[in-house]
């Protein structure tokens, strides 16, 4: 039977608390388990000993049997010296960009610069334009208006 040491989930929403189980790794999170050999209260601050509670005795006596700890459980297992520490992973860089996007961005603002002022400038004609057509749009009111009356006659 394929033994893991790892956490079950308890606490309500956004307020988690695990308890730290030996359980068959086939069962479900939460499931049934053999024995709990501690807990693990996220919500305390790093510093506090009460965040992780683990009787070390347990955990070494499963270990030699063969059970194997989760990720997060071999780095509490080796905070207290009972495996070594685990080599951590870089993590992916997926979500950073990409070198030819990284490129453009970067051609991008130089461009940008040279582009505001035209941009400045084509923004200030449109403004008086736009108040030199204001007396012009009045004027054309008044004919429609006139247009329909002479219309009517």
């Amino acid at each position: 039977m394929p033994v893991r040491i790892r956490l079950s989930r308890g606490g309500s929403k956004k307020r988690p608390y695990y308890r730290i189980v030996i359980a068959d790794s086939r069962r479900s999170r939460d499931g049934k388990f053999i024995e709990q050999i501690g807990v693990y209260n996220p919500m305390l601050p790093k510093e506090n000993p009460d965040r992780v509670k683990l009787d070390s005795d347990k955990a070494k006596d499963w270990l030699k049997k063969g059970a194997q700890p989760s990720d997060r459980l071999k780095i509490f297992l080796s905070s207290l010296g009972i495996i070594e520490k685990p080599i951590i992973t870089e993590k992916t860089k997926k979500h950073l960009p990409k070198k030819k996007s990284k490129e453009k961005e970067d051609s991008k603002p130089a461009e940008d610069s040279k582009k505001e002022t035209p941009s400045e400038e084509k923004k200030e004609n449109i403004e008086s334009k736009t108040e030199e057509s204001k007396p012009a749009k009045d004027s054309k009111k008044e004919t429609p208006s006139e247009e329909k009356k002479e219309e009517e006659k």
